[in-house]
């Protein structure tokens, strides 16, 4: 039972950040950049946005050090030229793929009123799947959301900035991601991205309690 959990879990997981990408795809696509189009990047076949780091190794390593899962897929490249109003655009774009992660969490969080999954505890292995995507997508959207490149919330602030700031952001690579994780060792840092969590999980309708027992009941049925 706990690999057949794992084994859904890790692929809805998977799904939650090819969502993400597809939603930046389409949305540059609708807004007059079809790069993405071009490369077959709006389709929900998971492997062209399969990145082997990203959407690999990292959640399973992050799964096995931290008890839940980080990771992405493959970055969409946006034309931002192409766009037809392309500062508008571009934050249009940027926002698509982290509220397609809040998208995905309201509809397991409203799911889980349904009497028809059973009971709602987190002994119940539908529950506690559906939890466990809850936290995870709304996890990915603040994660997301934070103004350090390469994260989405860079692409947001940088038509703001001063340009010399502007293409210093823009010419940040990948190493971006380790200064964010960098940041949640701050203990202030990481009680803010709680309570974000916690404000977006009891704004469906679920107790704070039942999130803490979810998260143990998942850390509990780890094999590892």
């Amino acid at each position: 039972m706990t690999i057949v959990f794992f084994a859904i879990y890790f692929f809805l997981f998977v799904m939650s950040f090819v969502v993400h990408e597809v939603a930046h795809a389409w949305v540059a696509d609708r807004c007059g950049d079809s790069t993405a189009r071009s490369l077959g990047r709006i389709t929900l076949n998971p492997i062209p946005h399969i990145d082997p780091f990203r959407s690999i190794l990292l959640p399973i390593a992050s799964t096995l050090l931290g008890g839940y899962a980080l990771g992405g897929a493959k970055p969409v490249p946006v034309n931002v030229a192409a766009l037809r109003h392309p500062h508008r655009d571009d934050i249009l774009v940027t926002l698509a793929g982290p509220f397609s992660n809040v998208a995905i969490a309201i509809f397991f969080g409203l799911l889980m009123h349904l009497p028809l999954f059973g009971e709602k505890t987190a002994e119940n292995p539908a529950m506690l799947l559906m939890g466990m995507l809850v936290f995870t997508n709304i996890a990915l959207a603040i994660f997301n959301l934070l103004p350090i490149p390469p994260l989405d919330g860079s692409h947001v602030i940088r038509p703001f900035l001063p340009r010399p700031v502007a293409e210093i952001y823009r010419h940040v690579g990948f190493e971006g991601y380790f200064l964010a994780v960098a940041l949640f060792q701050i203990p202030a840092v990481s009680r803010t991205f709680a309570s974000l969590i916690i404000g977006c999980w009891t704004s469906m309708g679920h107790s704070r309690l039942f999130l803490v027992e979810i998260y143990e009941a998942f850390l509990r049925l780890r094999p590892w």
